[in-house]
């Protein structure tokens, strides 16, 4: 694997209005072959694009309650998560009990 660094990445991150993370992806095949150059200026998780990272996020996190906790209990922590006046009225105490197993 090789990583270079481009130059107008770098300035397009430290460029406060713009604030860019962008990478980019090449795959080199042994028989001389390439993949396309596919580049992406702000990925998912950028704050540019929070409208469709939440949905995903919310994903991610129901996949990960189902590896650890029946149903009623994923379907707890989740609607207690997904209000945010409830959660923070919500002790600290009380929330780190929820995620114990």
């Amino acid at each position: 694997m090789v990583c270079i660094e481009r130059a107008e990445y770098t300035a397009d991150y430290l460029n406060p209005e713009k604030r860019s993370i962008a990478n980019a992806i090449q795959v080199f095949f042994k028989d001389g072959t390439t993949s396309d150059n596919i580049a992406v200026e702000y990925p998912i998780g950028h704050r540019r694009r929070r409208g469709e990272g939440i949905p995903e996020l919310v994903k991610k996190f129901k996949v990960n309650l189902a590896r650890r906790f029946d149903a009623k209990k994923q379907a707890d922590i989740l609607a207690l998560c997904l209000d945010q006046t409830k959660l923070e009225a919500t002790p600290v105490n009380v929330f780190v009990d929820m995620l114990v197993a």
